[in-house]
């Protein structure tokens, strides 16, 4: 009995700080909302394009997810294109308290125009 509540305090004890992790997004982060259909079609911000074939998506908790595991289901994500623009690269479905972080780029010409804080995570409208 009491390893057993050993075993769960040990479990517990590993897995809270690594779920409550602050994310570091790449600079050149967009943000959107997907739709996520079959093999790799997704509607970027209702436009129809597709995942590139090396693509990363993660959960929440920053887990490796399947795209077929989020058929169906439409999110509101940070993402990043491929060197050519026409492919959508890495996704990160985000968490309230990311997704409350304002403002942050929807376009390419947004990205470029503002002012990334990497220490604190935001972006600055000239």
């Amino acid at each position: 009995m009491y390893r057993c509540a050993l075993a769960a305090a040990l479990v517990v004890s590993i897995a809270a700080p690594a779920a409550a992790q602050t994310r570091a997004f790449p600079m050149n982060t967009l943000r959107g909302t997907i739709a996520f259909a079959a093999d790799g079609q997704i509607a970027l911000n209702g436009r129809a394009t597709t995942l590139s074939p090396g693509s990363r998506l993660r959960d929440e908790q920053n887990m490796i997810v399947l795209p077929a595991a989020m058929v169906g289901t439409k999110r509101l994500v940070h993402y990043t294109l491929d060197i050519g623009g026409g492919q959508v690269r890495d996704v990160w479905i985000l968490r309230p308290e990311e997704a409350a972080i304002r403002p942050w780029p929807t376009t390419l010409e947004q990205a470029n125009t503002w002012q990334f804080d990497a220490t604190t995570m935001t972006w600055i409208k000239p």
